[in-house]
């Protein structure tokens, strides 16, 4: 999958326009009440239908391997789900960022690093949080600009 800073994301295609609206549209039912109850509804019916069919290896094989076809598909549909949430969230934290005068424009994008230099600059906002804890009741505003990102050296 592409990364939010390039100009993949722009490019609109039919197929995954489709695919879009049906995993939205299928995770939406799946979390739903109605959902559930017609889950319920099959597992109930199922253990039901196991005295007639005398508790077979043949009925549990039913139930197994509906379960497993049904979450081997759902896994797809939800991790879609959820790429086209981060992608939107990652979205709107990088507007706020580029709106707002006291944050760093640098932290655009940040989720594209790789994670030992995020673990870097998560480090950096440890050491801020004890900084904002030794200065008590007196804020102060402070950037990754004044200390530079991991990796490269601090602005002047």
């Amino acid at each position: 999958m592409p990364t939010t800073s390039t100009a993949w994301y722009a490019v609109h295609s039919p197929l995954l326009t489709a695919f879009d609206r049906f995993a939205s549209a299928v995770t939406r039912w799946a979390g739903s009440p109605v959902a559930f109850c017609a889950a319920l509804l099959t597992v109930i019916a199922w253990a039901f239908a196991g005295p007639a069919f005398g508790f077979s290896e043949g009925w549990q094989l039913v139930i197994n391997t509906g379960t497993t076809i049904v979450t081997f598909l759902m896994v797809f549909l939800i991790q879609q789900s959820q790429n086209k949430d981060s992608v939107a969230l990652h979205l709107k934290l990088n507007e706020l960022l580029a709106s707002s005068k006291q944050a760093s424009n640098r932290m655009i994008g940040i989720e594209d690093l790789d994670e030992q230099v995020l673990r870097e600059v998560a480090t950096y906002y440890v050491k801020l949080a004890e900084r904002a804890k030794k200065a008590g009741p007196n804020k102060e505003a402070h950037s990754i600009d004044e200390d530079g990102m991991p990796g490269q050296p601090p602005r002047p």
